[in-house]
Parts: C-alpha cells; sequence; structure tokens
C-alpha cells in the first residue's frame, strides 16, 4: 500500500520497512518514523506512535514479519520457535487491544499451515500482513457507510460527538468512528462534529481535530467535562466512538472517559453508537469485566511538557480505558452491519480469521 496526498494512511510498507506516521507529535509535526526491526515496531506500539486497536493489529502483523525475517535459520522448528518469541514480545506491549492479539493469532496460524521452507513461510507472512492492512481499509469504508444508515434521520444535518480517535491514523485508513464521521459528510448529511479532547493524552484534540482539518470537516473542539452541557443544549444528535475490545455481550473497552459519555448520553435519550471492526470482538469474554485494563505512567496526569502540575506527595490511578456496559450502547456498527448487542454473538460465524 501506497501513500495518498488525499488519504492518511498511519502503517505503509514503504523500501522494504514500515513507515509510521509519528502520532505523539502530530498535530505540529507531520512526520514519519521507519521501522525495520520487531523490536523497534514493538516499541514504537508501547510508547503510542501508533495507536488505535486496529492500526496496532496492523503494525502488530507487520512486526511479525520483521521478526520473521530477522531469523537466521533454515530449519522449520527453529523458525516457529523464534516467531513465538517475537509474538510474545509485540503480546506484552498494549493488554486492552484485541487487534493486536488477534492479528498476532492470525500470522502464527499462518506461519504454522504453511508447508514448504522457512523462506516460503516469511514471504506467505509477508502478503498476510500485506493483506491485513488491505482487509482493514476496506473494513473501515464498510463501517463508514454502515454506520450512515443507521444515523438519526433529523430535518436539519447532524452534529455528531466523538471521544478518543478512532479515524484514520487509528486504523488501515478512513476509520472506525471517524469513519462514520466521514460517509456522513460525504453524503452530505452532516454539519459539524465535536470532538472531546479526550485527556490525558489529548487524541481528540491533537488528532481528531487533525484529520478533520485535513479533510475540511467542521469540527468544535470541547474539554471532557462538556459532553453533558452540549447535550443538554440540543447540540449532539448522536454519539459514535470506537472501541479497543468488545466482549460478547457488547460490553466495550474504549479510551478511559467513553463509559461518562455514554451515560449522559442515555441521560438525554441520544444514540450511542460503537463502531468496531469484528475482528475488535472478544467472543471469548463473556462480559466487560473480564476486559484487561492498561494502567499508564502517572506522568500522563501529572506533567505537560516539562511542568509538573502538582505538588509533592499526591497520588495517582491513569487507567487509560473504561467499559461502556452494553445497556448503554444504540448498536454496534461492524463492516457487516449494525447490531444490538444482545445480536452481536449471532456475527461471530462471519468473523473470519
Amino acid at each position: 500500500m501506497t501513500a495518498s496526498t488525499n488519504q492518511v494512511y498511519p502503517v505503509i510498507w514503504h523500501n522494504n520497512s514500515v513507515s509510521l506516521i509519528d502520532q505523539t507529535r502530530l498535530p505540529n509535526e507531520y512526520t514519519f518514523v521507519e521501522i525495520h526491526r520487531s523490536e523497534d515496531m514493538a516499541q514504537a506500539i508501547k510508547t503510542m506512535i501508533v495507536r488505535g486497536a486496529p492500526a496496532i493489529g496492523v503494525a502488530a502483523a507487520y512486526g511479525m514479519y520483521l521478526g520473521a525475517r530477522e531469523i537466521e535459520t533454515s530449519d522449520r522448528h527453529e523458525f516457529l520457535e523464534g516467531l513465538e518469541k517475537v509474538a510474545q514480545l509485540l503480546r506484552s506491549t498494549r493488554p486492552t487491544a484485541v487487534n493486536l492479539f488477534w492479528a498476532i493469532g492470525r500470522m502464527l496460524k499462518i506461519a504454522y499451515e504453511t508447508l514448504g521452507t522457512v523462506e516460503e513461510i516469511k514471504q506467505t507472512l509477508f502478503e498476510t500482513a500485506q493483506a491485513i492492512n488491505l482487509e482493514d481499509l476496506q473494513t473501515c469504508q464498510a463501517i463508514g457507510d454502515n454506520g450512515l444508515a443507521i444515523l438519526p434521520r433529523t430535518p436539519e444535518k447532524l452534529t455528531l460527538l466523538t471521544h478518543c480517535n478512532a479515524g484514520a491514523l487509528a486504523t488501515a485508513g478512513y476509520g472506525t468512528a471517524l469513519g462514520v464521521v466521514r460517509s456522513a459528510w460525504r453524503a452530505g448529511r452532516l454539519a459539524r462534529l465535536f470532538a472531546d479532547e479526550t485527556r490525558p493524552r489529548l487524541q481528540g484534540a491533537k488528532l481528531t481535530t487533525w484529520e478533520c482539518v485535513q479533510e475540511g470537516i467542521p469540527v468544535t473542539l470541547i474539554t471532557d467535562n462538556m459532553a453533558a452541557h452540549c447535550m443538554k443544549q440540543g447540540l449532539i444528535h448522536a454519539v459514535v466512538v470506537g472501541a479497543d475490545r468488545i466482549a460478547a455481550n457488547g460490553d466495550t473497552a474504549n479510551k478511559i472517559g467513553t463509559y461518562s459519555v455514554a451515560i449522559a448520553a442515555k441521560a438525554h435519550n441520544i444514540p450511542f453508537f460503537v463502531a468496531a471492526p469484528l475482528s475488535t470482538v472478544d467472543f471469548e469474554l463473556s462480559d466487560g469485566s473480564q476486559i484487561p485494563i492498561e494502567e499508564r505512567n502517572p506522568e500522563e496526569i501529572y506533567r505537560v511538557g516539562d511542568t509538573n502540575l502538582t505538588p509533592l506527595g499526591v497520588d495517582f490511578y491513569n487507567p487509560a480505558f473504561d467499559v461502556t456496559p452494553a445497556a448503554l450502547i444504540t448498536a454496534i456498527i461492524t463492516e457487516n452491519g449494525a447490531f444490538a448487542p444482545s445480536e452481536l454473538a449471532k456475527s461471530q460465524s462471519q468473523l473470519v480469521m
């Protein structure tokens, strides 16, 4: 896949390596990081150079290939042992995003099932990583179209609210929640997007708004604690968010603060949609209480740049995600259609490994 001047691609295979948009430098710098080794890919995922569950999955798939390329043996058994170590390294980076584990699992499955020489297995792994990349882009476009079909019908154009970044930067391109926004904009049905800033990493302020500006989508940034007020003022027709992991019953883990937005939407009778590929659904988990929640460095809370915001002696709690109960979710929008959370299990047969 190659870059396009009309579309943002955060993960690109180019010149025999992976180019990642460095999302830690946006919106002030639009730069790329070149990844040549699996260890570098693991670090890029852990430090959020690449972020968003689908994008992490694509990056991990390429990371698996890069790791396979580094294994210098012609013995199949030794090669597979080495590949398992690469898989474990990549799995250790972000515990909540299920697409990471899904992509690694798919790459391992292909490696074990491929007959032939080690070099032939490596080539198959490369082709599989490229396929995962392309499939995610197509999936996001389908999610956008399916989401557009179930957005509320109003006399005026819609105003939508989103939390965190679930756009092109969080996927192979186009986006999940922001893919729905893009489809609504291109169909002439969107008036404006309201974007939560999304503390503490400010993905909404830095990334979602940046993507909207690139495409000319009208966007208004609000702080996280303004969402309920905007709903009460009648400024929001619907909420669309992404997901990092969805349990079989529809409970959804997304960036911290999503649960609060869902509660506010329910209180104001505003539809709350989750947009995510079927690969984000973890059917092995019966409900959201089983979803592991990543806790990140407290510096994200108490420091901005080089400035400390709090006095010495303060304790910190910094969970990166929360879980929105299925009862608060109007529908989960996937590439194969929109499902009420209670109907999500019916889609399991449609998920292809």
